[in-house]
């Protein structure tokens, strides 16, 4: 057995650890930032042929929260860093309806929208795979920690709200998909943060919750992870992803460097 430590605390004996993608395993916020900023030019551009210019100014300022958009950064507990594409987009449609828009207008503008943005999103240009410049960067100390996981016949998976083109091309990106036994993204239903999510992907890695750590950053990850019968201990919360630290809930642990975890065992 192999049990998981944090700053030499044990925490329990784990078969696999679930890892949620952007702000965990990848500092995604550069593209983050900039994708919500392409979002709402294109929408504004777009809604300047029938908004007001007062309407204009009302929506983005809609979007802008909506997104958790700031001037040099992006809130991690905003949609944009949590939720999945398709949320965003009605979060987008609800804000052009918010300004006047009919919902069919608004659901088309904003369909229309991300799709423009989406071939400006790093994340998904599978054509620049070789360019590490082109994607997020992984979080400090992740390939140490992954080749510990591994020695020690940790089995590891993604759980993520990423389509699978962007967790895939992640993962590629900076070659570490044999890590990883297993994915489960947006895609996938149920989606997360419904506990069984959690259970479908220990479905397909073969273990069982209880035996399972679950790494993410936004409470709705540990809130996901204890309902779903992962020990409340083994719900790890990891803040450094962001230029904000997330707020996570207490008691949860929370990991400050990959360095902090260690096994023992088997």
């Amino acid at each position: 057995m192999v049990c998981l430590q944090l700053r030499g605390t044990g925490l329990g004996d784990v078969d696999a650890v679930l890892f949620d993608k952007d702000g965990t395993l990848s500092i995604s916020e550069p593209q983050l930032l900039t994708l919500a900023k392409a979002r709402v030019f294109l929408c504004l551009e777009q809604a300047a042929l029938c908004l007001a210019p007062l309407a204009q100014q009302e929506l983005q300022q809609l979007l802008e929260r909506a997104y958790g958009l700031g001037a040099d950064a992006i809130c991690p507990a905003g949609i944009t860093a949590v939720a999945s594409r398709d949320h965003n987009l009605i979060a987008t449609a609800t804000a052009l309806v918010q300004v006047g828009m009919g919902w069919p207008e608004a659901l088309a503008l904003s369909e229309q929208v991300f799709a423009q943005a989406d071939q400006l999103d790093a994340r998904r240009r599978v054509d620049q795979s070789d360019n590490p410049g082109t994607t997020s960067t992984t979080t400090h100390g992740l390939r140490p920690m992954l080749e510990q996981l591994q020695a020690a016949g940790v089995v590891c998976a993604v759980i993520s709200n990423d389509d699978m083109a962007g967790i895939e091309h992640f993962l590629a990106s900076h070659h570490l998909g044999g890590f990883f036994a297993g994915l489960w993204s947006a895609e996938h239903r149920p989606r997360k943060p419904d506990p069984a999510a959690v259970h479908g992907l220990c479905e397909q890695l073969g273990v069982a919750a209880a035996r399972c750590a679950l790494i993410g950053d936004a409470n709705s990850d540990l809130q996901m992870a204890v309902a779903a019968g992962i020990p409340h201990q083994l719900a790890l919360g990891y803040t450094a992803a962001w230029s904000t630290p997330p707020p996570l809930a207490e008691p949860h642990p929370l990991i400050h460097h990959w360095q902090e975890l260690s096994l023992v065992g088997p």
